[in-house]
């Protein structure tokens, strides 16, 4: 409800695009912080006295660990209240919901000492690296140069497309985010980001709530059981659909049943709804960026099932890459931390320690085939629509 009220108070989701690369949905930080405002008496309470403090989870640990209140580019860019050309929080989006700055934490780079830890065994110890989840994944899978992608599959599935030194602002969906700046001196790099709401957690639904299968890893079997998804389509639309839709009336359904179909058929649906919306993000990217992507840097969870990357590089009809490191996550925080303590020099000595061993996964499909598969696809789509 707020949501729709704060849009049409700013005439459009779109109003800030242009200052923070970000619409208004309920997905980001300031909208958070607005409804804290106007529902929470303990936050008022805290404006009134001037003890008020807000921020994402990165602030919070570190102000616990080191007493600093900072936060870094990357996690300020998904507040929507940091202007992303600047690096300063914006005076107007501020005003507009209402977020005093002296209530934010300062600024500062990806990879730098922010403070040592107080106390504990590891007292003394800097912490030096600081970027969000899927910022640091892309750091993580060393995607330095323009034109360069990573999709990270976890609860939800986060693509990233390295747009180089310039904010690429979407027309197709897309959300324009900071990708790193590894340094209070060094140039920053932009992304553009589609995120997909439900990847791995539909895993967890088939399991949990359906029973359809025992153990997360019986989905990839069930889905070789079967030559092709039979007609079935799964649209995972739990809370919505993200990007490149931005719809919150969609709802998840299951279309193209019959009788043929089985739990096999189900499973495999199950993986392509990931990989059909994984497809609809990079082709918004290729729109907004003009640049053809001829591989993609895959990592999270359900980059362990060989079934999954392979329907996703039929899907995609491009190279798929799997490192054997699959936690980049970590690994990005990691690289970040030791470049902002002297430990490594640059991006070319990062690259060299994060491109370990990897798997590659090419379409078995024909283009007639794809085709086919991504038409039923927007079919089903359409039926997930106007539901809430």
């Amino acid at each position: 409800d707020l949501v729709h009220r704060l849009i049409d108070e700013a005439g459009s989701a779109s109003r800030f695009a242009t200052i923070n690369g970000l619409p208004i949905t309920t997905y980001f930080s300031a909208v958070k912080m607005r409804w804290m405002l106007e529902n929470v008496p303990e936050v008022k309470a805290a404006r009134e006295k001037g003890t008020l403090r807000f921020g994402t989870i990165d602030t919070w640990l570190i102000y616990k660990l080191t007493g600093s209140f900072v936060t870094d580019v990357t996690n300020a860019s998904r507040t929507m209240l940091m202007d992303i050309k600047e690096f300063k929080w914006s005076a107007e989006c501020l005003e507009f919901f209402d977020i005093n700055e002296s209530e934010l934490p300062e600024i500062r780079s990806s990879a730098e000492v922010y403070g040592a830890i107080t106390e504990g065994r590891l007292e003394g110890i800097p912490i030096a690296g600081c970027l969000g989840d899927q910022q640091a994944a892309m750091v993580g899978q060393s995607c330095f140069e323009a034109g360069e992608a990573k999709n990270t599959y976890g609860t939800g599935c986060f693509m990233l497309f390295n747009t180089g030194s310039e904010p690429i602002f979407s027309k197709n969906g897309l959300l324009t985010t900071v990708g790193y700046k590894l340094g209070p001196n060094a140039e920053p790099k932009y992304a553009l980001e589609g995120s997909v709401a439900v990847a791995g957690s539909a895993i967890q639904w088939l399991r949990d709530k359906i029973g359809l299968i025992f153990s997360a890893s019986e989905i990839g079997f069930l889905a070789d059981s079967v030559e092709d998804n039979g007609g079935v389509y799964f649209v995972t639309a739990f809370s919505g659909l993200f990007a490149p839709y931005w719809r919150d009336d969609a709802r998840g359904c299951i279309v193209g049943l019959t009788q043929y179909a089985t739990r096999g058929h189900i499973a495999r649906a199950t993986l392509e709804s990931v990989c059909y919306q994984t497809q609809a993000i990079l082709d918004a990217m290729r729109k907004d960026s003009g640049t053809e992507l001829r591989r993609l840097r895959v990592d999270g969870g359900m980059t362990n099932s060989e079934q999954a990357m392979q329907i996703q590089a039929d899907i995609l009809g491009i190279e798929v890459v799997r490192p054997e490191m699959r936690e980049t996550t970590a690994l990005g925080a990691a690289l970040a931390a030791g470049l902002g303590v002297g430990i490594w020099k640059d991006e070319a000595e990062l690259r060299q320690i994060a491109q370990s061993n990897v798997s590659a996964f090419w379409s078995r499909i024909t283009d007639e085939k794809r085709t086919e598969m991504l038409a039923g696809w927007d079919k089903a789509v359409k039926r997930s629509l106007d539901w809430a």
